[in-house]
């Protein structure tokens, strides 16, 4: 009977609360535009309605079911005038409540149990516009208003530094949304802020943060490998999201250019970052903040230079883009980055010798992904000293018919001209080539016929010592070398033996290794057989190239 009696009254209490908190609503939504901006000029005039600031804080709660958007942003207003002024005092305090029981006697008890409290409600606000600023369902203008206000916390509530720590609360709420990748907070924040250099360095930074968060465990324990379910593929779902959000700031982050730097770039924090002799000490006593960062704004950059900065750019561009390379990422990410890594992020990295365990293990997937990343493996191979022992193996079999339909192709056949231009390349190398391009004239369009013209003339070009290919007669089955005509020039084949005077190709298509395929004992009959080709363009080039 008395548990009976407690679990009824447990209820009843409930029941109560939650009428409470129905009345109270009821009476927020009975409140006037004007009336809610009564609510905010009492909260500014006088901390006697100190109250009025958990009130004006419902109103941007998001989500709720009454969530309006013109009284959010009169909310917004009067919270944002209420709180810029004390943000240094609340920085202040935040390093104060540490203080111990013996140095109590330098504040009250009253005045750090109201700062605390302070502090929360400002984190509470933070988190209403980071909530309100990710949704999509919000009004587009609130939005914008809320993106402005939180990066103008970003701006003075360090005594003019650059508030990093809210500016990653902000950027961790961005990239766990589920936000497209075109919304209009991403492009707002591309197109607004990120010509700030202070605001790409701590992007850089908290991006790098956040990818490290994301990268999977490699030494995971059998039972977590074996608990896959429907939680696990959501949270494959949401981690895709998180990585495609990521993708789009890091590419619409400008590189820096040395040209700027060396005349002048635009910070959004008051206080240089890159500035070396900065010693916040010695500024923490003056009680006037304006007179605090005007002083700091003067404050002497002769002991940096434009290599300095950049340097510091480069190294946090680096470790952002290296951990975000680390993830899982979606084919078609994978795909775009891959085609735009050797001229958006190679020339921009501290070193580029990074990215070569990305690229081998790309390079070693095959099909197109290997196709993609032909480009900047080649570009670390001969411009920055990488050594990748197979790289001619995965570019020989690379040659499929089907490569000359694929998207990138033009390309790929630029980099194949180049990667085979070196006069160091050895003869069963360049001919093995040579011949695999040329069986592969049989059976591609005309188009790609005209291609492989051009490559094997600029290959026994380049390479003389492949040019008995042109020149050699038929190999029988003994291994002798025959030909159809006699020194005399009279043929002297019959129908009884030209099947063994003629004798067959010992040229394997099949074989992946270049040197087993014995290259060097065929010929390059198939190109002979283009002087015939049914498409004109293939027969006149034919006619008018010396193979």
């Amino acid at each position: 009977m008395a548990s009976s009696n407690a679990m009824t009254m447990m209820k009843s209490s409930q029941q109560q609360v939650m009428m409470m908190k129905k009345r109270k609503r009821k009476k927020e939504q009975q409140l006037s535009l004007g009336e809610l901006k009564t609510l905010g000029e009492q909260l500014l005039s006088s901390r006697s309605h100190i109250n009025n600031l958990p009130r004006l804080l419902n109103f941007i709660k998001h989500p709720r079911e009454d969530f309006h958007p013109a009284y959010a942003l009169e909310s917004l207003l009067s919270l944002q005038s209420f709180f810029t002024p004390l943000l240094l005092d609340l920085s202040a305090s935040r390093s104060r409540s540490s203080i111990s029981s013996s140095d109590a006697s330098t504040t009250t008890a009253a005045h750090l149990i109201y700062s605390t409290w302070l502090r929360s409600k400002f984190d509470d606000f933070l988190q209403s516009l980071f909530s309100i600023s990710t949704s999509a369902l919000s009004d587009p203008t609130l939005r914008e208003v809320v993106l402005e206000t939180i990066m103008e916390f970003v701006k003075v509530a360090n005594a003019g530094n650059f508030h990093s720590s809210i500016f990653h609360r902000f950027l961790h709420a961005i990239v766990h949304s589920t936000l497209g990748v075109g919304d209009i907070l991403l492009e707002l924040l591309a197109s607004k802020y990120f010509k700030y250099i202070d605001v790409r360095y701590f992007t850089y930074i908290s991006l790098e943060k956040i990818a490290r968060t994301l990268e999977p465990e490699d030494s995971a324990d059998d039972k977590g490998a074996t608990s896959e379910s429907a939680a696990g593929n959501r949270s494959r779902a949401s981690m895709e999201v998180c990585i495609r959000i990521i993708y789009h700031l890091l590419s619409r982050i400008p590189p820096l250019e040395v040209s700027v730097v060396e005349s002048n770039y635009e910070m959004w924090s008051c206080v240089d970052i890159f500035t070396r002799k900065f010693d916040k000490k010695n500024h923490d006593h003056l009680s006037d903040a304006e007179d605090k960062q005007q002083k700091l704004r003067l404050h002497d950059r002769k002991d940096f230079s434009a290599a300095s900065v950049t340097k510091k750019m480069k190294l946090k561009f680096s470790k952002a883009w290296i951990s975000f390379l680390r993830l899982p990422l979606p084919l078609d990410v994978y795909k775009e980055v891959l085609a735009t890594l050797h001229q958006a992020v190679i020339p921009h990295l501290s070193n580029p010798i990074m990215l070569c365990d990305f690229l081998t293990r790309s390079y070693d997937i095959g099909g197109v992904v290997s196709v993609m990343a032909l480009s900047s493996l080649y570009i670390l191979m001969t411009q920055h000293g990488l050594e990748y022992p197979n790289f001619y193996g995965k570019l020989y079999a690379l040659l499929e018919p089907s490569i000359f339909m694929a998207k990138y192709r033009a390309k790929f056949f630029e980099l194949i001209d180049s990667c085979l231009k070196s006069p160091l390349l050895p003869a069963y190398l360049a001919a093995a080539f040579c011949k695999k391009l040329s069986r592969l004239a049989l059976s591609v369009p005309p188009s790609g016929a005209l291609i492989i013209i051009a490559l094997v003339h600029n290959l026994l070009r380049r390479h003389p010592s492949i040019n008995f290919l042109v020149h050699q007669g038929y190999v029988n089955e003994a291994g002798k070398e025959t030909s159809a005509t006699d020194k005399s020039g009279v043929d002297r084949t019959d129908d009884t033996d030209s099947a063994s005077k003629q004798g067959i190709d010992q040229f394997d298509y099949e074989q992946s290794d270049p040197m087993k395929t014995n290259a060097m004992r065929s010929s390059l009959w198939e190109i002979d057989t283009l002087r015939h080709h049914y498409c004109p363009p293939v027969s006149s080039t034919m006619s008018h190239t010396k193979c």
